[in-house]
């Protein structure tokens, strides 16, 4: 009998399962001795929720509204790479699913499958994340992204160089895949993986799939996170010009960086440590979401170790506009396909409502400081 997966720690076990070694610690694993990783979980528990009572909590609102649009919930699934050696198509699976559940799905640069064919799959709202390999390929991205009629456009900061990831270099990790002895044997230890894998071919980074991306040479670039080092400030005001729609900066911590993004024209920020993927000692986006927060108008976004509803409180209480969620929902890619997506994101929805009903809050445009301690 299969056990019933009633929260984000139960798909993680189960993508544990369902995956060989290596593809599991590509999404698993962090920078150096991954202490990032575990600060990120840790620090939610620096929070604790501040109940209120006698208030009438019997109709409860999780819904945000952010940039003119009304979000059936404060998450969007978070832009990630090589989805597609998790689950096969797997960027669409993700679109599609947050289409349905009506949030926001942001598309990576380091995507299985191409802007163009990601934006045909489904009729949702999709964002673009740009990573700067060269600023002439960063402009022909930024265009084929606003002809493919996406609205935002999502620049991240905080991949001059590659994180040291421990895990990827010890397993020899790569696309493709080099198909050693151990890798062969694991594969056979994990059949329905395998057969997925096998049915569509080996995952390409396929925004660089042509002759004018100079494809072999841009990919290998891309994974080793070889990124354009001079972008600054007047990099950014140049993107901003050629991108009519609205704009956010990924990769900040610091309140500084935020008001200068927005001085150079960034509609908003979304603070991120990269999941602990980059730096191993970076503080968490969560310590310094207050301070951001009184240093500019603007949306803020957030994400980095979120994993229950009560974490998304948390960081609604504390000013962020929407949280992004990088692994959660590829954990319910990996265990379960499309339905494991959309078991995940319908418990996230459950577990914020719930936890606004425990906390006396019946909307969360209601949450602030005050069911903080």
């Amino acid at each position: 009998m299969s056990r019933k997966l009633i929260n984000v720690e139960d798909y993680r076990r189960q993508a544990k399962r369902t995956l060989p070694r290596i593809i599991f610690d590509y999404l698993e694993g962090g920078a150096e001795d991954e202490k990032g990783l575990n600060h990120n979980r840790a620090v939610f528990d620096q929070f604790r929720l501040n109940p209120k009572r006698l208030v009438d909590i019997s109709q409860r609102d999780i819904s945000c509204k952010l940039f003119s649009k009304k979000w059936d919930a404060p998450f969007a699934i978070a832009p990630t790479g090589l989805n597609s050696s998790l689950w096969p198509y797997a960027d669409r699976i993700l679109a599609k699913s947050a289409a349905k559940a009506n949030i926001p799905f942001m598309l990576s640069t380091a995507s299985n499958m191409s802007i163009e064919d990601v934006a045909q799959s489904c009729d949702g709202e999709k964002w673009f994340q740009l990573y700067v390999l060269n600023q002439e390929l960063a402009v022909k991205m930024v265009q084929r992204a606003l002809k493919a009629n996406y609205t935002t456009l999502i620049i991240t900061l905080d991949v001059g160089i590659n994180g040291y990831r421990e895990r990827d270099i010890r397993n020899g990790f790569a696309i493709p895949l080099k198909f050693s002895s151990s890798l062969i044997l694991d594969a056979i230890m994990h059949p329905s993986w395998s057969l997925r894998f096998l049915s569509q071919g080996m995952p390409q980074l396929a925004n660089f799939v042509s002759s004018e991306a100079h494809s072999l040479e841009v990919q290998n670039a891309l994974l080793n996170r070889q990124m354009d080092t001079t972008f600054n400030l007047e990099s950014l005001k140049k993107i901003r010009d050629i991108w009519p729609h609205t704009l956010l900066v990924k990769g900040i911590v610091r309140p500084e960086d935020a008001q200068k993004a927005v001085q150079a024209g960034a509609d908003g920020v979304i603070l991120s440590n990269h999941g602990g993927r980059q730096l191993d000692c970076s503080i968490s986006p969560m310590e310094t979401l207050s301070d951001v927060g009184k240093a500019i108008d603007q949306p803020i976004l957030i994400d980095s170790g979120f994993r229950r509803g009560s974490d998304i409180v948390k960081a609604l209480c504390l000013g962020a506009s929407m949280v992004c969620l990088g692994r959660p929902t590829l954990y319910g890619l990996a265990a379960k396909g499309e339905g494991g997506v959309d078991d995940v994101i319908q418990l996230l929805k459950q577990d914020i409502n719930r936890t606004l009903a425990q906390i006396g809050c019946p909307s969360i445009t209601q949450l602030n400081k005050d069911y903080l301690r």
